[in-house]
């Protein structure tokens, strides 16, 4: 799979709050685990998939898909499982410096929280309930903003002076910083005016403007999602109404358990269902029936095991993002191979046939035309938005190299 061309989440938190368990249940692959800090030394990668309705649903079509489940479309994103952070990451304690470098790729991130309470802020076991998760949203939340902060006080004058002496302006000074971690002129542009620091000069900003900019740029340009992992341990799911940022709560072992169930066709089950089913005819022996049995205590609990709730979230609200099917035969919906609907591209919203165009290959976009929107089968503009579930074919001069 080609990597540069699927979008990147991140996965973060603690030492021993579930992320390897998290990471091995979206991507359903084995990764080292254990119950003491920096488990995970160098970062995990792996395939994840969000879901979305197919479009052979609107075509009342059926194909031949792997990806495609009952009209579910299943679309890979890369979801990146960082290593494990510590209060001072900032300042290079812990494995500081490899998370933050790490942690700069993804476009969304998740943080995985030990709602339950049960390891401490250095990632050690203590009994349940005993540690506040409220701290851990909060040091993690303390260590990306400062970790913006720093950067732009060790580059602020200079940033100054390229003003100063008319070399840059504010917006594309700040950018430049920043431009290491994927942050767009227009994200600090928007914060800027957002602020209204946008006429002011730099000269004048204080401290508390730095670091108010740095969180507001790190929260649109880096947002996050608390997993509130091991809910089925918590004793007191209040707790999520006194977190601010989207929280979903979700059991990572259990469908992690799930996963390796079906594969073993023990049992039923579609990532993101709310429960669970046993092939006819199928006997469970008593120590997989015990553990069933507690998947099912864990769903009645917290409904589903919320690690699909949460990887769609991450994309279709946190980042806005749509699902577009590019085809090559519009009239019947395939590529040259003729296999129909055979891929997905996620995109932000009101992205264009054009920047379509461009994800598909540059050469493509280098020769567009024109495209064909293939629900209305009406011909549209490079510069036409595009929504959620189009089926487009563009028309171009150069063919794929």
């Amino acid at each position: 799979m080609n990597f540069s061309t699927v979008l990147q989440i991140g996965l973060l938190g603690k030492a021993n709050v579930g992320k390897s368990t998290f990471f091995s249940a979206a991507t359903e692959t084995t990764v080292a685990s254990g119950n003491f800090p920096f488990t995970t030394i160098e970062p995990n990668v792996g395939v994840a998939y969000v879901q979305s309705d197919c479009a052979c649903k609107h075509f009342e079509i059926k194909h031949d898909n792997e990806l495609c489940v009952n009209g579910t479309r299943f679309i890979p994103v890369k979801l990146i499982d960082i290593a494990g952070l510590v209060p001072g990451a900032h300042e290079g304690k812990g494995l500081g410096n490899q998370f933050l470098d790490d942690a700069r790729q993804a476009e969304v991130l998740i943080h995985v929280v030990d709602i339950a309470g049960t390891t401490d802020i250095q990632g050690q076991p203590v009994p349940v309930g005993t540690h506040d998760p409220l701290e851990d949203v909060a040091f993690v939340q303390d260590e990306f903003d400062q970790w913006f902060v720093d950067i732009l006080n060790r580059e602020w004058d200079k940033i100054t002076r390229e003003i100063d002496q008319k070399r840059a302006k504010l917006t594309d000074g700040i950018a430049k910083r920043f431009s290491g971690l994927g942050i767009k002129d227009y994200q600090v542009q928007n914060v800027l005016q957002k602020l209204e620091l946008i006429s002011r000069n730099p000269k004048e900003w204080e401290i508390d403007d730095i670091k108010t900019f740095a969180k507001e740029l790190r929260i649109n340009t880096k947002p996050m999602i608390i997993a509130a992992n091991k809910a089925d341990l918590c004793n007191d799911l209040d707790i999520l109404q006194k977190i601010t940022d989207d929280v979903i709560p979700c059991s990572a072992e259990t469908e992690l358990l799930l996963r390796k169930a079906t594969k073993a066709g023990i049992v039923n089950y579609s990532p993101g269902d709310n429960s669970f089913t046993i092939p006819d005819g199928k006997e469970i022996p008593p120590p997989q029936q015990k553990a069933l049995d507690l998947v099912n205590d864990v769903l009645s609990k917290i409904t589903t095991t919320g690690i699909q709730k949460i990887l769609n979230k991450a994309v279709f609200d946190s980042l806005n993002f749509i699902v577009v099917y590019p085809v090559e035969d519009e009239t019947k919906l395939t590529n040259k191979d003729g296999i129909i609907l055979p891929d997905t591209k996620l995109l932000p919203k009101d992205s264009t046939a054009k920047d379509l165009a461009f994800l598909i290959h540059a050469d493509i976009a280098k020769g567009f035309l024109h495209a064909i929107d293939c629900k209305t089968k009406q011909r549209i503009s490079g510069d036409q938005k595009l929504k959620n579930g189009d089926v487009i074919k563009i028309v171009s001069t150069l063919s794929r190299g």
